[in-house]
């Protein structure tokens, strides 16, 4: 019988891995990432997915998420290279509430 902490493949301490190509299908739909701005900018509830962004975004933005992996900082970052080039107004926004948290 196997228990949560024995199943590290694929996961890390309890998250589950994202795949690219599901993350290239998040990217592409505008209404789900509107949702997770939203959370991310405290102005909606979040799913699983935006509290785990809105806990590692300001870590990303000044370069240094210790508890990710090379992949995930990896991810992080091109979703928020996709903020930045689709939502710009957000994305100035998004800056402005993270990028001074200590």
């Amino acid at each position: 019988m196997a228990d949560e902490s024995d199943n590290s493949e694929g996961q890390q301490s309890g998250r589950s891995r994202v795949s690219d190509e599901q993350l290239n299908i998040a990217l592409s739909d505008k209404r789900y990432l509107t949702r997770q701005l939203k959370c991310a900018l405290g102005e909606a509830p979040c799913d699983p997915v935006g509290r785990r962004l809105k806990s590692l975004v300001p870590l990303v933005l000044r370069g240094s998420c210790p508890q990710c992996s090379p992949e995930e900082t990896r991810q992080i970052k091109k979703v928020l290279s996709h903020i930045q080039r689709s939502f710009p107004k957000e994305w100035s926004r998004v800056v402005q509430q993270y990028a001074g948290v200590s």
